[in-house]
């Protein structure tokens, strides 16, 4: 499950690309290997798919969570509470933090890069190609490049989290495997990991087995509950 040994292991990433479930399982991840960690969710794009949504279970297992409340706020960018920053400023926790990968995303993450120092930090791209603002190298490759300009941080890994929530096949992530592999050489930034049910990733072929992470879904939208 471990994607790096960093304190600090930022998630960007589309609409819809699955990365608050991610940074749900990896913080879970961090903490049962006994690692004191926060999870601080700064996405303000979703409001169905937020960490808030599972507050209390995270809280059970011991998850410090920081999510401000964004809702109605006329700004382009919103201002930042001081626990956001002092999460950041507290060597004692590992930090997990789930951001939207749109404009205003990078600009909170901009306006973090003062608190975030080079080394302590990996930023994972998380890509699912079945979305369409996803679905191609251009695409894929704009938002790549759009974070790291605004934010003042690289992307320093991606994730293949091609999915069509329950009706996942392995053709679809091995189908989103060729478009992250052409992003990573065309990047230069290597594929970390490829995520999905454990169901699906035991169908992945021998050579990318060592890349599976197995998650567990926490978030559905409210028409599935």
């Amino acid at each position: 499950m471990m994607l790096s040994d960093k304190r600090i292991n930022i998630f960007v990433g589309h609409f819809g690309s699955g990365k608050t479930e991610i940074s749900i399982n990896y913080a879970l991840g961090l903490q049962r290997r006994g690692l004191k960690t926060m999870i601080v969710d700064l996405d303000i794009v979703n409001p169905f798919f937020r960490t808030v949504e599972v507050k209390d279970y995270l809280e059970q297992n011991e998850i410090k969570v920081i999510a401000p409340n964004f809702a109605g706020t006329a700004l382009d960018v919103p201002s930042i509470p001081a626990s956001v920053y002092s999460a950041f400023d507290n060597t004692n926790f590992n930090v997990v933090l789930d951001i939207g990968g749109d404009e205003v995303g990078a600009k909170i993450l901009g306006n973090l890069r003062d608190h975030i120092s080079d080394g302590t930090y990996d930023m994972l791209y998380v890509i699912n190609a079945r979305r369409p603002l996803s679905a191609d190298i251009s695409a894929v490759g704009n938002l790549l490049h759009s974070i790291e300009q605004t934010s003042g941080l690289k992307v320093t890994g991606l994730i293949n989290n091609t999915n069509l929530s329950s009706e996942t096949t392995i053709y679809d992530i091995m189908y989103g495997q060729a478009l992250v592999e052409d992003l990573s050489r065309q990047a230069g930034v290597p594929v970390v990991k490829i995520c999905g049910l454990p169901d699906v990733l035991k169908q992945l072929p021998d050579e990318y087995k060592d890349k599976a992470m197995p998650i567990k879904i926490f978030l559905h939208v409210p028409w599935e509950q």
